[in-house]
């Protein structure tokens, strides 16, 4: 069973990137994987969308090779910042900090309750799972690139406009820090196109 793009022949499904439902008769694309309750393999589904921003890697190939897909040029320049910068995947959107016990996934310093912050994911197990966060001003060393606010939006898009022009601003004059490793861990090569921590 190939990786392929499909229309969705009901409204059932929904979307691994982003939990929403898939739309019936949106194109839809479907990851293949090993069917972890029996027997031959299954599909993951994707918006088209989610896919390029969270899944560039198995994706790309797929948009390449299927004709006539709306947005395609779109699409396909968050698959090449996918592949460039491979840690921009794990984005799972922008917030405050519930509370101030949270550390930093990147320096490991404590982000203060109230503070905004960039929540991550990772993909594991056919599914994507939390992995913590990092703060705003941290994101541009951690990712390796400034270009975030166009992630942090689509996945948060309730966040609100005040808090999205202040991480922006952020992002945008941050300077450079340096990684911190988790203790017990090997020092860091502070490079994040090595996907690691």
């Amino acid at each position: 069973m190939p990786d392929a793009i499909t229309p969705a022949p009901s409204a059932r499904s929904k979307c691994r990137g982003c939990a929403q439902t898939i739309d019936k008769g949106a194109l839809r694309f479907g990851e293949a994987d090993v069917n972890p309750f029996g027997e031959g393999e299954t599909q993951r589904w994707f918006h088209l969308e989610c896919a390029a921003l969270r899944r560039p890697e198995k994706f790309g190939p797929t948009l390449e090779a299927t004709a006539d897909v709306p947005n395609r040029d779109a699409l396909a320049e968050f698959v090449k910042e996918g592949l460039a910068h491979p840690r921009l995947v794990r984005i799972a959107g922008g917030e405050r900090a519930p509370s101030g016990r949270a550390h930093c996934r990147h320096c490991r310093e404590i982000i203060d309750k109230g503070a905004l912050r960039i929540a991550l994911e990772i993909w594991e197990d056919g599914r994507f799972s939390p992995m913590g966060s990092i703060h705003v001003t941290c994101a541009p060393s951690y990712f390796g690139t400034r270009e975030l606010m166009v992630r942090v939006r689509k996945a948060t898009p309730d966040l609100a406009e005040a808090d999205a022009t202040e991480m922006a601003k952020l992002v945008a004059t941050a300077p450079e820090i340096a990684a911190v490793p988790a203790p017990g861990a090997p020092p860091a090569d502070n490079n994040p196109a090595t996907p690691g921590d």
